[in-house]
């Protein structure tokens, strides 16, 4: 190709026809003519930004409450959860042992081989549990076994205090037993 050729096609070229002066360095992409448009425009006004002000305060107001009102709900279900998964762990035991940990032995039991009490031989080496868990309010599950409850004899039975950390308690203070977890 000839160098006249070459200076031809070059002309050809739409952004090279064209310098612009306003821009002591011209950038084909950054102004080129189709996207002077986007530069146009460089803000909000101020009522876009109190219409957004305004929609963001009326979600607020509508999910903060829901969202407020279930964190003592949520950890109820955690601990029933968590109780649960204990009660597994106690299956476990049982199905290796022939017997539940005793209240002596307590839940501790499922971590590491009791010392006291009757000692199991066939203790699952690594425990049933990888630890032992806190209810959501940060205190220690209460472990019994056997216990009699009116007229019959529970095996066993795991409860947290609830919200308060006090034996008894109504609605979110309630107790919370491995025998009511579906009473609520």
């Amino acid at each position: 190709m000839s160098e006249q050729e070459q200076t031809t096609n070059r002309q050809t070229i739409p952004w090279r026809q064209k310098q612009r002066t306003f821009c002591p360095h011209p950038s084909p992409i950054t102004h080129h003519p189709s996207r002077r448009h986007l530069y146009d425009d460089r803000g909000f006004t101020f009522i876009e930004i109190m219409v957004v002000v305004a929609i963001l305060a009326i979600l607020a107001a509508l999910v903060v409450p829901r969202i407020m009102g279930r964190t003592d709900d949520a950890k109820r279900t955690a601990a029933k959860v968590q109780i649960r998964n204990i009660e597994g762990a106690l299956q476990l035991y049982k199905l290796d042992n022939g017997v539940y940990p005793t209240t002596e032995q307590g839940l501790k039991a499922l971590i590491e081989k009791p010392s006291v009490g009757v000692v199991p031989k066939k203790w699952k080496i690594g425990g049933y549990l990888p630890k032992l868990p806190e209810d959501p309010w940060g205190n220690p599950y209460k472990y019994l076994s056997p216990v009699q409850k009116g007229d019959y004899k529970v095996e066993y039975e795991i409860t947290s205090l609830g919200t308060d950390g006090e034996v008894g308690g109504e609605g979110v203070n309630a107790d919370i037993t491995n025998w009511n977890l579906d009473k609520e």
